[in-house]
C-alpha cells in the first residue's frame, strides 16, 4: 500500500477495445500512453501486449506505474444500440489543470462527473474558465455553425482522432454559453464507439436542456461503431 499508485495515483493507463481479441487503433494508444508516462516520469509502457482472450468485443486496460506495465482484459457489453441518442449532462466538475491532457490513476473528478450526471449516459466536465473540455469516460465532439469543433483541455481522443481522421474539423475552446448553439454532438471513446448525442441537459439560462439532432456515423469500423450494434 505504499506504492504511489496506490497512494497519490501515479499511474498512466489506456482502454484500448479489441474485436475477436485483436486489439484496436493500439499504436495511437500506446503513442499517448508514452506521452503521460513521459510526463508523470514512469517507465515507457511495454509495447509488447500479452494475447488477450477472443471475445467477441472486449476492452484491454494497459496500466503502466512505476513497477511496470500491467494489463487486464473482460468483454465488452454494452448492451442495445441506443438508437434515439443519449443524454448528456453537465456538470460543475473541474478537470485537472496539469492532468486533464492525460489518463492516469487520479481519476476522481471523472467519477464525481459521473455521479453528478446520473441517470444521462454521461456527464461532461469543465476547465476552471467555464470552458466544456472532456466527459467523465467519454470525449465530446460537436456541431456549431455547420463546423465540426473538438473543444481544448481533456484527453486527446484515440477514437474521435480516428472518427475525424481525413474529415475538415476545427480544435478550439469552447465556453459552456456556447452550448446553447449546438446543434449536433457525439460522445466517443473506446467503450461505445462514437454515439450521437439526443439531448443536453444542466445548461445555464432560460433553457436548461436541449434536444439536438440525431445521427450515427455512416462507418462499420469496429474500433468506432457500438460494439455488437
Amino acid at each position: 500500500m505504499n506504492d504511489p499508485a496506490w497512494l497519490h495515483g501515479t499511474s498512466a493507463f489506456t482502454t484500448v477495445r479489441t474485436r475477436l481479441g485483436a486489439p484496436l487503433l493500439w499504436p495511437e494508444h500506446l503513442a499517448r500512453l508514452r506521452a503521460t508516462c513521459a510526463f508523470l516520469g514512469l517507465p515507457d509502457p511495454d509495447p509488447d501486449l500479452p494475447t488477450p482472450d477472443p471475445h467477441a468485443w472486449g476492452l484491454l486496460r494497459v496500466t503502466v506505474t512505476e513497477g511496470g506495465t500491467f494489463a487486464s482484459h473482460r468483454p465488452l457489453m454494452p448492451g442495445p444500440r441506443p438508437d434515439d441518442g443519449v443524454t448528456v449532462r453537465l456538470t460543475h466538475m473541474q478537470v485537472h489543470p496539469q492532468l486533464g491532457a492525460h489518463k492516469t490513476g487520479n481519476y476522481l473528478p471523472y467519477r464525481l462527473a459521473a455521479q453528478q450526471a446520473a441517470p444521462a449516459f454521461e456527464g461532461w466536465l469543465l476547465d476552471a474558465h467555464g470552458q466544456v473540455v472532456d466527459g467523465s469516460r467519454t470525449s465530446p465532439l460537436l456541431e456549431l455553425g455547420g463546423q465540426l469543433i473538438v473543444p481544448v483541455g481533456g484527453l486527446p481522443s484515440v477514437t474521435r482522432a480516428a472518427f475525424l481522421h481525413s474529415t475538415p474539423h476545427a480544435t478550439r475552446p469552447v465556453h459552456a454559453a456556447e452550448l446553447a448553439r449546438v446543434t449536433r454532438a457525439w460522445v466517443c471513446g473506446s467503450g461505445v464507439g462514437v454515439v450521437p448525442v439526443a439531448r443536453l441537459e444542466g445548461l445555464s439560462g432560460a433553457y436548461p436542456a436541449r434536444d439536438l439532432g440525431v445521427q450515427w456515423p455512416d462507418t462499420t469500423d469496429p474500433a468506432l461503431v457500438w460494439p455488437g450494434g
